[in-house]
């Protein structure tokens, strides 16, 4: 059974799973180059902040041909190794990485970072640190997936990747910890940062940590794919 879907799926239409890591990629390259931008932000550096936020936003273009060439992919009229609803679920959240890190780099842009306290650079800089991890570990977690669709889900193979799964949602609270910490300082400097530059900032502190949510979830919906397969 599992050389026949392979075999169908190899002479009737192009696998969806071939593109799946290489649009995983693009986010966690989206993500790595926010954080190049956060430094560049928390550094005063608008011209470097610019140049990322270039690259972040062709990196998301790229992402969304790569997913728009998965959901064309998807067969009709074949079995796949996996339900095709759980697919497409877990494929908006995997998206929505690149979506965030986007999102988050345009942000940082409408805004210039001026007297804004050293403890809430530091703070910023390492939200963003936390949720590159999440997003990285992430990365290696679709990688396993890919693995694992290639050979139609060994049992070895799932408790393997079922593992990961739990240090990326140990990742994103850590993440949720450091928002709050991060959102009780910017509230704590309200009279320097002004109305405007509270506002923000919040929304800053959310966007970056939708990263290490999206990647949760993400993994969530891949646990929800390999259960119910």
């Amino acid at each position: 059974m599992i050389d026949y879907i392979r075999s169908v799926l190899d002479v009737v239409a192009e696998s969806p799973f071939v593109p799946l890591e290489a649009h995983a990629k693009k986010g966690v390259l989206a993500v790595e180059k926010l954080a190049e931008a956060m430094e560049a932000y928390c550094a005063g550096n608008q011209s470097i902040l610019e140049e990322r936020t270039d690259e972040i936003d062709k990196l998301e273009h790229e992402a969304d041909k790569l997913k728009q060439k998965i959901r064309a992919s998807i067969p009709s009229l074949i079995r796949l190794p996996v339900n095709k609803k759980d697919l497409l679920s877990f494929l908006k959240q995997q998206d929505s990485i690149a979506d965030y890190a986007q999102a988050a780099a345009y942000w940082m842009t409408l805004r210039p970072c001026k007297d804004i306290p050293e403890e809430i650079k530091e703070g910023f800089l390492e939200l963003m640190g936390t949720s590159l991890k999440t997003a990285r570990l992430y990365d290696e977690l679709a990688g396993a997936l890919y693995k694992l669709l290639a050979t139609s889900f060994s049992k070895e193979e799932i408790k393997e990747t079922m593992t990961i799964i739990p240090e990326v949602e140990r990742l994103e609270h850590d993440v949720d910890v450091l928002e709050t910490s991060l959102l009780k300082k910017i509230f704590e400097n309200e009279e320097a940062l002004g109305g405007a530059g509270v506002c923000h900032l919040i929304g800053l502190v959310e966007k970056i940590g939708g990263i290490a949510d999206k990647s949760a979830s993400a993994a969530d919906r891949l646990r929800t794919m390999i259960l119910r397969r």
